[in-house]
């Protein structure tokens, strides 16, 4: 399945409505915020239709998944939206991930704990809030935007330690654009993003690059980490190919189109997660030619000037940092 979905749903006291852009989406937040009576709306409308007071809107079939039968009954639900409250758990099982991960299915998720085990973005995380007479959905992670470049950070040209989550050709990369005087250090891995900022120690000027369409499950401890701390800087994004693909390096409207609407182009059957599409995707493209790319070894032409350079200015604010 791909595309994004727009879902109404509500009865005589209730409304939601909101749209769902991947694979995986998060629901966060407190209780009584509206996350559970969702979720239980949905089962209704699915069990009884228009007996059970619900009303929905849909272009693909939603349901929900619960009990200790799971692992027998989602192997029947195709191209469905799939939700699921934090009640079950399953939900932090390996099994669980590996089942879902060639899914035809969306899945949304109610937690309000981490999912290491899913690859999921920091940008599909949602809170539930009250929005004039329909309740919609909230990104949690609003002020996350925010923490990139906020007035308040100490100047890019004060950072001390670079903290790569790849250990591969991301870390290459940064680590050959870095100035001598920056350590480049790669974290071998999002899990361990945290431990190795507290060995960095929060008193020293920090960049954080990580992939983003996948950190999700890292964001919230991160977060209450560096909420004292204005020294450090999250950048978080898409992926390092993402990167590579946004900087203009490849000729044509084909990747551009794309870029504009990913969720129109990554199939959850295929793709895991949308890191995992936009490496596909450059691999595909750079094939044959001279920026043909490998996600273990930097192929050094995006060292050379004018390909570094390009790369740099994708970055935005960021890529000041970089710059010579």
């Amino acid at each position: 399945m791909k595309g994004s979905y727009t879902i109404r749903v509500g009865n005589n006291r209730l409304r939601y409505e909101f749209t769902i852009y991947r694979n995986i989406t998060i629901l966060k937040g407190n209780s009584a915020t509206g996350k559970t009576t969702l979720v239980e709306m949905i089962r209704e409308y699915y069990e009884d239709r228009e007996l059970s007071g619900v009303q929905m809107e849909s272009s693909v079939p939603c349901r929900t998944l619960s009990g200790r039968d799971w692992s027998i009954i989602l192997p029947s639900i195709e191209n469905s939206i799939i939700f699921i409250d934090e009640d079950n758990d399953f939900l932090r099982t390996v099994e669980f991930a590996e089942a879902i991960r060639q899914s035809s299915n969306y899945y949304v998720i109610v937690t309000r704990e981490g999912l290491p085990n899913l690859p999921y973005s920091v940008t599909e995380i949602y809170g539930i809030r009250e929005s004039g007479k329909y309740a919609g959905l909230k990104q949690v992670y609003n002020e996350f935007y925010r923490i990139y470049y906020p007035e308040n950070k100490k100047n890019l040209n004060e950072v001390s330690t670079i903290i790569v989550e790849d250990s591969n050709s991301g870390y290459e990369f940064f680590s050959a654009i870095s100035d001598e005087n920056r350590k480049v250090i790669s974290s071998k891995g999002k899990s361990r993003v945290f431990d190795k900022l507290l060995e960095c120690g929060l008193e020293n000027s920090c960049l954080v690059i990580a992939d983003g369409a996948a950190f999700g499950s890292e964001i919230d401890r991160i977060m209450k980490l560096i909420q004292e701390a204005d020294n450090v800087t999250l950048y978080l994004p898409e992926s390092f190919e993402w990167l590579i693909l946004k900087s203009g390096l490849i000729d044509g409207t084909r990747v551009k189109n794309i870029l504009a609407e990913p969720e129109n182009y990554v199939l959850s059957e295929q793709h895991f997660s949308w890191e995992q599409y936009f490496t596909s995707l450059l691999v595909e493209e750079t094939k044959d030619t001279y920026l043909h790319y490998s996600k273990r070894k930097l192929n050094t032409v995006f060292l050379h000037d004018a390909e570094k350079e390009h790369i740099i200015r994708a970055m935005d604010k960021i890529g000041e940092l970089f710059s010579e």
